[in-house]
């Protein structure tokens, strides 16, 4: 496992913090001296995106709440972005935490800072992003908190990089990836689920993400099966589209599903953090895990697949009526979800 001073040599992490401003509506922190982007119109949106360098990438990212409160990282997943929090944002900063928002590599305002790096989206790769932001803004310790690829960040910084995580929520339970397990077939239910998994396996896949209107038409066709009972609008879909313009978007995405496939290789630099990976490590921070009810994805057992898997103050819910998009289908859930983690400390396993 590298600690923090060799990970910041070897990544050049360390840049200066910089405090961010609010949501609207929300306390708001001081003015940081990098502005990205004009606020958006609409009152579900963040009233700014600001940027940082961190690690490999310039980093766009939202905050709400008190400079100085407890942290929580909220990491959005495929097909998402940083909206998938506009509602959490505010209740969790009215309860006094700083809530630090970014876009992953590849979406938003998130920028390589070299063309000639590799757009790599192994799971390790996109983990040490977040251990860089955090260090970029002098974050010790934060309360991780996520869904899809955001789960598995922030599972795989609870699991190497404890001392970094104070506590966990991860919706679908523990998200590491196993790749060689990933070679094996799947019952044909859970195969067809994953089916633009494959898609994406395909020079099609690929042109189709390169594509404009058809990666709008895929993302959004997702968006409609793994949340059935999410009666979202163009206005919110379109809010969250945009941040798949950025010109790593589809190289980010055509990597990562087809890594996970086996079918693309990663990258040296990784190997020894995903040879720790694949031996499954637990996680032992306080958890709280969130089934959402009808995603597709969801496994049965009522989370009996991965309790093994967390092995400290634990609690288990299911999100009744809930698809995969936890945290804007169900904002309060997930912000109770992480106030209670938050309480784990002390608590006993369950």
């Amino acid at each position: 496992m590298i600690d923090r001073r060799t990970f910041n040599a070897a990544m050049g992490t360390g840049a200066a913090a910089v405090s961010v401003g609010g949501l609207r509506g929300a306390p708001s922190a001081a003015a940081a001296p990098r502005d990205s982007s004009p606020t958006p119109a609409d009152t579900g949106s963040f009233a700014r995106v600001k940027q940082i360098r961190a690690g490999l990438l310039d980093v766009g990212y939202a905050e709400a709440g008190p400079a100085h409160g407890p942290v929580v990282v909220c990491l959005h997943g495929w097909p998402y972005d940083i909206h998938s929090y506009v509602g959490v944002a505010p209740l969790l900063a009215d309860q006094g935490y700083r809530v630090i928002v970014p876009y992953l590599r590849g979406h938003g305002t998130t920028r390589f800072l070299s063309e000639r790096t590799f757009r790599n989206a192994q799971q390790s790769a996109v983990a040490l992003d977040i251990v860089a932001l955090m260090d970029a803004l002098k974050i010790e310790r934060a309360v991780l908190a996520g869904f899809d690829w955001g789960s598995r960040t922030a599972d795989i910084i609870a699991a190497l990089w404890p001392e970094r995580c104070r506590a966990l929520v991860s919706v679908s339970g523990y998200l590491v990836t196993d790749v060689k397990a990933n070679l094996e077939p799947a019952p044909a239910k859970v195969e067809y689920t994953w089916w633009y998994q494959y898609y994406f396996a395909t020079e099609r896949g690929r042109k189709a993400m390169e594509d404009r209107d058809l990666r709008r038409d895929l993302t959004r066709l997702v968006w409609q099966q793994v949340s059935p009972t999410w009666d979202f609008d163009d206005a919110t879909f379109d809010r969250t589209a945009a941040a798949f313009d950025n010109p790593d978007y589809a190289a980010i995405v055509i990597h990562n599903y087809r890594w996970r496939l086996g079918i693309a290789d990663g990258q040296r630099r990784y190997d020894g953090l995903e040879k720790q990976l694949a031996a499954r490590p637990p996680i032992a921070v306080p958890t709280v895990t969130l089934d959402p009810e009808r995603d597709p994805f969801t496994a049965p057992g009522d989370g009996s697949t991965y309790r093994d898997r967390f092995t400290g103050p634990y609690e288990h819910r299911t999100l009744a009526g809930i698809g995969h998009n936890v945290p804007q289908e169900a904002p309060e859930a997930f912000a109770r979800a992480v106030t209670d983690a938050a309480r784990l400390t002390t608590a006993s396993p369950s």
